[in-house]
């Protein structure tokens, strides 16, 4: 039986990237197939962000041995489908490179490879990513974790568009939880085939509330706002007057083309919708403690990166603070394995929202307009020259003065926003029993 979902996850793991690809591969082979791993920088380097995914396989062997000596069940999907892991950005698009190991670790999890050796891969897992000399000993027997995913040598972003290439149009949906400069880059190079994609669910930026790590900003879109910024121009009509600006005279990457086929599906996961959505460290507790004394690898692995993020959290916000960790980018990962439950609301109506590319205090702020102003298009005032042209739906959306666009229908983004999931009160035992079973 085919998945119900077939996805590519760009990551950059960080703890709550881990606990988001445990959920991902913990589903059922109907539920969700991962058909990629594309990583990015973020939360740590590159190549450490690389060796978390590859210690993620290594710990899931160990573990599907354990559970198997110990008839527990839990993650079938593995032995069903095989996802690509390819290597992808090591920096912004044009920015300086932004980290987060003061809250993750130097590692991105907490010191786990140092406090646990046993449960990291030897060093050899570079080679899988890198083209082997002829002279070098190239026979040795490849680790036996790789037998869970295929290591690519191509960029990730060229991977992203053979397999929309490749398979039927809509069938296959990226999952961004980490800077959008993989999927940037994709959708630069060949649009028309980045335009294949079922849909792009990014968790990113903060609508209504503060950010993260600066007081209107997330990590994800200050990271790499530029890219942020190009990928949502492609949810426009006419994605150049969304596309930001160039700062040093000459942008990386092109200009899309004049036309294009279709607009790109973006459905947003801000902070609005995930920070409440909260796993406490009672409740993680309760869970992982009794595994570990059982034996489970998995259990003594997260339990290392977990408790640390809690005790993180404890010294930034002091005693008393009363919350937990945010499932920022596992709620992404619920969303694609119970989109079609009717509890999962969007904004009833799109929403124009701008990446902030250039502020010296707001670079990567989402923007939004807020002011209660008519919009001409939403009146019975437009005109369509050429019936077969979708481009020429609006002709007359123009508002003097408004030099920006905002009040501009055909020029502005055209974001799904959620605002709504299943229960922010559930999800968190929901995550625990799926990939602890």
């Amino acid at each position: 039986m085919a998945p119900k979902n077939r996805i590519i996850i760009d990551t950059d793991p960080g703890v709550d990237d881990v606990m988001a690809l445990l959920l991902a591969l913990s589903a059922s082979p109907e539920e969700l197939e991962v058909a990629m791993i594309s990583v990015s920088y973020g939360n740590v380097p590159l190549q450490k962000c690389l060796r978390n995914v590859v210690a993620l396989f290594h710990v899931l062997e160990k573990e599907m041995a354990w559970r198997q000596s110990t008839g527990k069940p839990g993650y079938n999907a593995l032995n069903a489908y095989k996802p690509i892991v390819a290597v992808g950005a090591q920096h912004a698009l044009e920015n300086e490179v932004l980290v987060e190991d003061n809250f993750h670790g130097a590692d991105g999890l907490h010191g786990v490879h140092d406090t646990h050796p046993h449960l990291s891969p030897a060093e050899t897992w570079r080679s899988l990513f890198e083209d082997t000399p002829s002279s070098s000993n190239s026979s040795a027997e490849p680790p036996s974790y790789s037998r869970f995913f295929t290591p690519s040598k191509t960029p990730a972003h060229k991977e992203m568009l053979r397999i929309l290439k490749e398979e039927p149009e809509n069938t296959v949906s990226i999952v961004a939880i980490g800077p959008l400069t993989n999927v940037a880059l994709a959708a630069s190079e060949d649009p028309e085939t980045f335009l294949r994609v079922k849909e792009l669910v990014v968790m990113g930026g903060a609508v209504g509330i503060e950010g993260n790590v600066s007081p209107c900003a997330e990590f994800n879109s200050l990271a790499d706002p530029v890219a942020a910024a190009r990928v949502f121009a492609l949810t426009s009509l006419v994605p150049s007057w969304t596309m930001p600006p160039t700062i040093h005279g000459k942008s990386i990457l092109p200009p899309y083309p004049a036309k294009l086929s279709r607009q790109l599906k973006l459905t947003l996961f801000p902070l609005d919708i995930t920070t409440p959505h909260e796993l406490r460290q009672g409740l993680f507790n309760d869970k992982i403690q009794p595994l570990k004394k059982a034996g489970s690898p998995l259990a003594q692995w997260t339990d290392t990166f977990m408790n640390g993020t809690f005790a993180k959290i404890d010294s930034v916000l002091g005693d008393g603070h009363n919350e937990g960790l945010s499932l920022h980018d596992p709620l992404c990962i619920w969303y694609m394995l119970t989109r079609d439950d009717p509890a999962w609301k969007t904004v009833p109506a799109l929403e124009d929202i701008r990446i902030e590319t250039c502020g010296q205090w707001t670079r990567g702020m989402h923007v939004i307009d807020r002011r209660a102003r008519a919009k001409p298009a939403g009146k019975d005032s437009t005109v369509q020259t050429h019936p077969e042209d979708p481009m020429d739906a609006v002709t007359m959306d123009e508002v003097p003065g408004d030099t920006m666009g905002w009040l501009s229908v055909r020029k502005g983004n055209r974001i799904n926003r959620m605002v709504e999931s299943p229960g922010q009160d559930i999800f968190a035992g929901v995550l625990l029993e799926r990939v602890f079973a």
